[in-house]
């Protein structure tokens, strides 16, 4: 559950949901000096105060205007006189921290982004999942995609396996303006699947986004495609083969035999090899 209402502290709502956390500043704590996802993830909790700080200023100048309006709203001629001078002095200064506010938020999400791109790097690590590495690259892309970082490691399995379960809608807020999933119940799925994984998959093939619903709400439904199912299947069938073949290999270097078992390929859970860039 968010612990931020998005009326108030839109910032830290927004990182809340991205990545889970209470206070943006967590994103950054008990890392070592001057490394890099420490130091975005600053970024990105400063960025996150100062949309908060700002939105927290236009809120207060709108109702500074909205006020003394209240009896011109309420149809009162003698309530109309010297409201002039309130728009022209609160008008402009609104005008000014929504156009301020506006770009803060949009340098939030784009900290938001640079952030997720280094998590990958930090979180690598030996799996058995790492087969499913390269679902989707079935299709030719071009050098150097700026999303790749969203089906790197277990994302596209978990991403699968999410939509397979049911319920998983794509959303988009209308407010704010970034995009977001939500399970069965509403909720943010559990474990956790990115928004970009998702339309990464969808652009691939592999996963299919109900665009006869509305993108706000409820959101657009996922299902797996043909296409989906066979490569969820396959990265399904080759995760115990991987593991066998690691265990028959730790088994023989304890006993000290030379002669290591072949592993059943990893590419084994791609419709295709990946293509040479």
């Amino acid at each position: 559950m968010n612990p931020h209402d998005p009326a108030k502290r839109p910032g830290a709502h927004l990182v809340a949901e991205e990545f889970g956390v209470a206070d943006p500043w967590e994103l950054s704590g008990n890392r070592p000096l001057r490394d890099p996802l420490g130091l975005v993830g600053t970024m990105v909790a400063d960025v996150a105060r100062d949309v908060d700080k700002l939105h927290g200023e236009l809120a207060r100048s709108a109702q500074s205007a909205i006020n003394p309006l209240a009896p011109v709203a309420q149809g009162d001629p003698a309530g109309m006189h010297g409201r002039y001078g309130v728009l022209r002095t609160t008008g402009p200064q609104i005008e000014l921290l929504v156009a301020r506010r506006g770009a803060a938020y949009e340098q939030l999400t784009r900290s938001i982004s640079a952030f997720r791109r280094l998590l990958p790097e930090q979180e690598a690590g030996a799996s058995s999942k790492a087969a499913v590495h390269d679902l989707g690259k079935e299709k030719e892309q071009g050098p150097g995609r700026d999303d790749d970082w969203a089906i790197s490691g277990d994302r596209p399995l978990m991403a699968l396996e999410a939509v397979e379960a049911g319920g998983l809608r794509f959303h988009h807020s209308g407010v704010y303006g970034y995009i977001y999933l939500s399970d069965g119940r509403g909720q943010r799925p559990s474990p956790e699947v990115w928004p970009e994984t998702v339309q990464r998959l969808v652009a691939e093939g592999l996963l299919d986004q109900d665009t006869s619903e509305g993108l706000y709400r409820p959101g657009q439904l996922l299902s797996l495609t043909p296409q989906g199912e066979t490569i969820l299947r396959a990265a399904r069938t080759a995760m115990p083969r991987v593991s066998a073949a690691l265990s028959r290999s730790n088994s023989a270097a304890m006993s000290g035999d030379t002669a290591v078992p072949s592993a059943a390929p990893a590419t084994s859970v791609a419709t295709q090899p990946s293509r040479s860039r």
